[in-house]
Order: structure tokens, then sequence, then C-alpha cells
């Protein structure tokens, strides 16, 4: 059997399909990548990089297959030989392109595409995800009536299994206690990208880093249209703030997983969020591409807005939404309800489905749906290495809000950690910090020790400022200039059974406000993003002092 895509986000959807065939040697499973789509280039090596074995389009061309498998219409699958079976390239249906095809009819369901030139259906079926686009489907084309199943969505089928592993999803991106905010954008001009290029940066600078974690899932057009290079440098801005960026096949469905709340666009994305209960709040309208009384047009009418007409995109506003939603009453898997049905059995029918056309009895028991793996570490943002710091002092009380260096109206201090932050940030900064190394990087390797280090920085940047070593998750040395070496032990804070720790350079920006304004509290509270760590501070012993760092 062939499965067959113009793109990698098409290639994608079939993939979740593989499944249905596990354990089965009588079928053979070979791809092709149908021509004709500007998207196409990232196809092959995403063939590639799954281990599948990919034939050339007129090798294809010149073979009948048992049967052919596609997640899109368009291009020259009608001249493949073989029963073909189409399922939805995306969710709910809800998009059509001014661009091409029939004005106003979603993409999936336009006649232009669904039927052949002698008048016959291209598909001998289409495995759809909901009754209502059963009935859409053959109101829009009659000729496929007859040739329709309601099978569910072998998709969402993934991120359902995958629910259970939203812990581990979280601590692979080192999300913490964080609030994970994802941002969704789908292709084109009307996308969260299209619209608002600048959001991604402009919410990374401006959410506290010690509140929030922010990433983006961008459709595979995006990346193939721009190429990799280009597209991360579009988004330099944001991942130097720490966004994370989901590669586009695997991780996109296990950081929705993990989120907190997305933001998103028009784009079938959103509508997985709302099956999984995520707070959705819209970032733009979907111009001329959102189908009225669609399900993500119902979404984005229930929904709040980020921003206002006059200004779109702002992001002042953020977590108050965030804040307000739990009272809100709205109820975004009702709001799915519409594009999904029939979940927790959909192998078990698309086999069903897909063995009658081949004519064979399957083995026995469906494929075992696969969790999504585990985000890769090289796909998570770049540490951010220069904090803007905010504080409140109340005697041994310190509130502390971090935000990437970028803004600094109405701070206390600028953060930098020397090793990684610009020369002209440290020399800005009245902190500044290292991260002690776990291992030396080479057998032939310099160190320095903590006092060495501190000693070095002080003297090198000048008075007024401090300096300090991050030793471990909750212990630091910390010096004012001119002042005395301290050891700073923070204790994680206790919540409703669960145990958090922060990142002990916001504790060390409390450390150098109250040094900086003569205190003599040993022991402080500090409240970062609305939770306590109470840290200790004691005089330094040469064994610390003498640390490898």
């Amino acid at each position: 059997m062939l499965f067959a895509a113009r793109s990698a986000g098409a290639l994608h959807r079939l993939f979740d399909v593989l499944p249905v065939f596990a354990g089965d040697s009588r079928i053979r499973r070979r791809f092709t990548l149908v021509p004709g789509s500007e998207f196409g280039r990232d196809a092959r090596e995403a063939v590639e990089r799954f281990g599948g074995l990919c034939v050339p389009w007129e090798v294809a061309l010149a073979e009948t297959h048992d049967l052919v498998v596609a997640a899109s219409p368009k291009g020259g699958l009608g001249q493949l030989r073989g029963p073909k079976v189409l399922l939805p390239h995306g969710a709910g249906f809800s998009k059509a392109l001014p661009w091409e095809g029939t004005a106003g009819q979603a993409s999936g369901f336009d006649p232009a595409f669904l039927v052949g030139e002698d008048g016959e259906p291209v598909a001998a079926l289409h495995a759809l995800a909901h009754p209502d686009q059963a009935a859409r489907l053959t109101r829009a084309v009659p000729a496929v009536a007859g040739r329709v199943a309601v099978v569910g969505d072998p998709t969402l089928e993934r991120m359902l299994a995958s629910a259970g592993q939203r812990s581990r999803y979280r601590a692979a991106l080192a999300t913490g206690g964080r609030r994970l905010v994802v941002l969704t954008s789908t292709w084109g001009p009307e996308s969260l990208l299209g619209r608002h290029p600048g959001l991604p940066g402009r919410l990374a600078r401006a959410l506290p880093c010690d509140a929030y974690q922010l990433a983006l899932i961008a459709h595979p057009n995006t990346h193939s249209r721009l190429g990799a290079r280009e597209f991360t440098e579009r988004l330099a801005p944001a991942l130097d703030a720490g966004m994370v960026q989901a590669r586009t096949y695997e991780e996109w469905g296990a950081l929705l997983v993990a989120a907190d709340a997305v933001l998103t666009d028009h784009g079938s994305t959103a509508l997985y969020a709302a099956a999984l209960g995520t707070p959705l709040v819209a970032a733009c309208d979907g111009g001329n591409e959102l189908i009225p009384g669609s399900p993500m047009a119902e979404v984005l009418y229930r929904i709040p807005m980020l921003g206002d007409p006059g200004n779109p995109g702002d992001t002042s506003d953020l977590g108050k939404i965030l804040d307000a939603y739990a009272s809100s009453g709205v109820d975004v898997r009702r709001l799915a309800s519409p594009a999904f049905a029939g979940q927790g059995r959909v192998l078990e029918r698309l086999r069903h489905e897909l063995y009658g056309l081949l004519g064979l009895v399957p083995p026995g028991g469906a494929g075992a749906v696969d969790a999504r793996p585990l985000p890769a570490p090289v796909s998570t943002g770049r540490d951010i290495a220069a904090f803007a710091v905010r504080i409140e002092q109340h005697g041994g009380v310190v509130h502390i809000e971090r935000t990437h260096a970028g803004g600094r109206d109405g701070v206390h201090h600028l953060a930098a950690e020397v090793d990684r932050a610009t020369t002209r940030q440290s020399q800005s900064a009245g902190l500044l910090f290292r991260r002690a190394a776990t291992a030396p990087e080479d057998r032939y390797g310099e160190e320095w020790t903590v006092r060495g280090w501190i000693d070095r920085t002080l003297e090198e940047y000048g008075a007024r400022r401090t300096a300090a070593v991050v030793l471990g998750p909750g212990h630091c040395a910390v010096r004012r200039h001119g002042g005395p070496l301290w050891e700073v032990r923070v204790a994680p804070c206790r919540e409703d059974g669960r145990v958090f720790r922060t990142d002990p350079a916001a504790v060390l920006s409390a450390v150098h406000a109250l040094l900086g304004s003569g205190s003599t509290h040993r022991r402080i509270r500090c409240v970062v993003a609305g939770r306590s760590y109470e840290a200790d501070l004691s005089p330094a012993g040469d064994d610390m002092a003498d640390r490898v760092c």
C-alpha cells in the first residue's frame, strides 16, 4: 500500500495512522511525494527521519496499489492507480483558502478536488472525525454519498493517550511551577505569525520569566516556506528570551498536553487544545480564511481576545485574562465537541474500514496508540542570560519579578550571568553571577574557586555590585563589594502536597537588594511568582569558599 503526501503537514497525519497495520507482514508500506506543492521539500526529509521507504512519484504512477492513503486530495492524487482513502488534513474543516479551489468552500470539502473530470469521486473512502463533517461533505459533494465513514481523529487519539505523560513533558521542558503558555500559528497571511510576527518576542520579553514559560507551535508550511535558518532568525528575540520552539512532528502534541494555556489563531491546532480542556485565548480572528459557523469559528467567537481592536496583539492583559479564566464559565471541551466524535476506538474503526478495502482479515487486536515522546532538549529555548529585576522590599520580605533584560523600565537592577551575557549587559548589571559547572569540560581545563571567581569579578566590574555563584538547586555563595562572603541556603516551597523550587538566581537578586540597603536580616522570605521561599544567610567557611565552581 502507498501513503501519498504533498507536504510535511499532510505526511504527519499519515504517520499517526500507521499503527493500524502494526504486526502485519502481509502489507508493504511505502511513501511517495505528490508533486505540485511549494511545501513539499521538507516531506522527503520527514519520511527519512521517520524511517519510511519513499518511492519516486514516477514509480508510484507506474504501479497499481492495493490501497492509497492520503491526507490531501490536491495535486495529481487522482492519477495514482488503486482505491484511495482520504483523511482530514487538520481538525474541523474550518478554513478556506481564497487563492485556490472554490471560493468559501472548506479546504477538504471542495468538489473541485474531490471529483475527477469524469464526474466520479477521487476517493473510495473519506474517513472523518464527526458525523457533522459527514453531513457537510455530502451536502457539498453529493457524489461521495456512501463513501464516508466516521472513525474519529487519530491525532487526537494520540494526545488523549499521552495525557498521563503531562508531568514528564513538563519536566523535559524544565517548566516547573511556571505557567506554560503555548502559541499556535497556522500558515499564511491570516496566521498569528503572519498578522503579528513580533508577538512571540514581545510576549517572551514582557512576561515574568519565573511565572511563565512560552512555547511556539508553528505550522510545517511556515518552516518549509522560510527554511529552518531564516525561521529561527526571525524568532531570535523570543528564543533569546527563553521561548521553546516545537519541532514539526512529534513535539507539538506533547506541548499541547503540557500546556496551561494556548494563545491561538484560527488554525485547527487550537481545536486539539480545546479537546484536552486547555484554556484558549485568541490572538487574531482568521480574516477571510475562517468559515463562519465552523467549529473553529465558534471557538474564536467565545474565547477571550488578547488586546483590543485599537491595539491588536497587546501583551499587557494576558496574565489578567488567564487569571479570570477559572471563573469565566467557558467550557472549551464542549466548544471542540463538534469537531471530534468516537474517541477511544479510532484505530479499531479505521482498521475495520481499511482492511475492508484491502479485502483482508486483520490480525487479532488493534494497534496500540503511541503516546507522544518527550520533547527533546535541543528544541527548548535558550536560557536567559540577563534579567531586568523589579524588587519590592518590606523588611525581611522581598518580592522579586524578573523579565528579559530587554525591558528595563522601573527596574531595581540588572542581573547578568557573566559567562553567557554580553559584555554590555555585564557592565550594566548590579548582580553578576555564574552557575557552577557540574564537571570539567576537558582534562586540561582551568577552574575557579568560589572565592577566586567572586573576588576577580568584583575587581573587574567595580564597586556597588554583588557577585555570586549558584552551587546547586538551593545553595549559593554571594558577596557585596567591600563586604564579607555569605553562604545562602534556599528552602523549597511546599504547597498542596507539592514541592516547588525556584531559580536560585532570583533569590540572589533579593540578597543583592538587601545587602545594598544595609539590611541586617539573615533570614529572607523571597516571594517569586506568588510563592514564598525562605533563604538563610550565614558567613561562608573556607571549605565553601575554596570549592571549585
